[in-house]
């Protein structure tokens, strides 16, 4: 059963019009729904709706939305009222501008919707919006209001559908001014290096997937033990937050761990190390004054080898 639609409108650009409706395109991944429990005898912990005034629980149809002014006034506004605001993107998703999908900082991104086509809407014009948006790369700079509430929102491509995906307005997005570091420490060609082999070395082989929520997982176990009755299993605790004293063996570390936690020979751990040491000027120096030990070394075994021939 495909998924009920959320909102139903039409996409317009210009004079063009595609009637269409929006789908959920995310879920909450399964696993086990906590509630709220009386800790003493586990029993349920309800939230109501009570009318302070009236000192009564309330329904649900008897509940506006208020605001309340700095004196204390309370004004109410009804869903009637909100129906009659004057917001052009009710049911519409106007397309106000096209840009480069890069142009838009990550930051603003928010909740994703499928767009399906319209009930007995031709498909001419929907299919039109979206090559075109494939052809030139860019994506759709729209408005749609939601849930009592106008968003930012891009139109882009996903295979053969269209996705909208609503955005956070700019004063939404919170300074960072403050918190990246103030020292501008001196970083030495070997680490970055150390630091890219890391990086190739965590990603090689990754499936994004693939990953599982393991939260989700270890909470379903701690759920049945107690639930039969048996004592939990104790979980390792990851060692971390300790202060680095020698970044390079901590690379060098997590390089060879990485690589263990694959099932790869200890030998090719090693193999790695020499291609980023190889910045190192220190190297060539020993080698050097290795080979002319070696050939003191040799040298008297060369003049012996005549006298015992003869």
């Amino acid at each position: 059963m495909p998924p009920r639609s959320v909102w139903t409108g039409s996409i317009t650009f210009g004079l063009v019009a595609v009637p269409v409706k929006l789908y959920p395109a995310t879920d909450a991944h399964s696993g086990p729904v906590l509630h709220q429990v009386h800790r003493e005898d586990g029993s349920r912990i309800r939230m109501k709706r009570y009318c302070e005034a009236e000192n009564r629980e309330v329904e649900y149809g008897e509940i506006a939305k208020g605001w309340e002014s700095g004196d204390g006034r309370v004004v109410v506004l009804t869903d009637e009222d909100l129906a009659t605001l004057p917001v052009p993107s009710k049911k519409i998703i106007d397309v106000v501008a096209f840009l480069p999908a890069d142009r838009i900082d990550p930051l603003r991104w928010d909740s994703p919707y499928y767009v399906g086509l319209g009930d007995k809407a031709p498909a001419k014009p929907y299919a039109l919006l979206r090559e075109a948006l494939r052809e030139s790369g860019q994506v759709a700079v729209t408005k749609i209001t939601m849930r009592s509430r106008e968003s930012l929102a891009v139109l882009r491509v996903q295979d053969d559908l269209l996705v909208l995906q609503t955005m956070r307005w700019p004063d939404e997005i919170r300074s960072s001014e403050g918190l990246a570091p103030d020292e501008a420490p001196e970083l030495r060609p070997q680490e970055l290096a150390m630091a890219r082999s890391l990086m190739e070395t965590l990603t090689e082989g990754f499936d994004l997937d693939e990953e599982r929520d393991n939260y989700a997982v270890a909470l379903e176990a701690l759920i049945q033990a107690k639930a039969e009755g048996a004592a939990p299993a104790p979980v390792p605790v990851a060692e971390g937050g300790a202060e680095v004293i020698d970044l390079m063996a901590a690379l060098k570390s997590s390089v060879a761990a990485a690589k263990a936690q694959r099932g790869e020979a200890a030998h090719e751990e090693a193999e790695a190390e020499p291609r980023v040491a190889k910045p190192r000027k220190a190297a060539p120096a020993k080698k050097t004054a290795a080979k002319k030990t070696a050939k003191k070394t040799a040298a008297p075994a060369k003049k012996a080898a005549p006298r015992r021939a003869s």
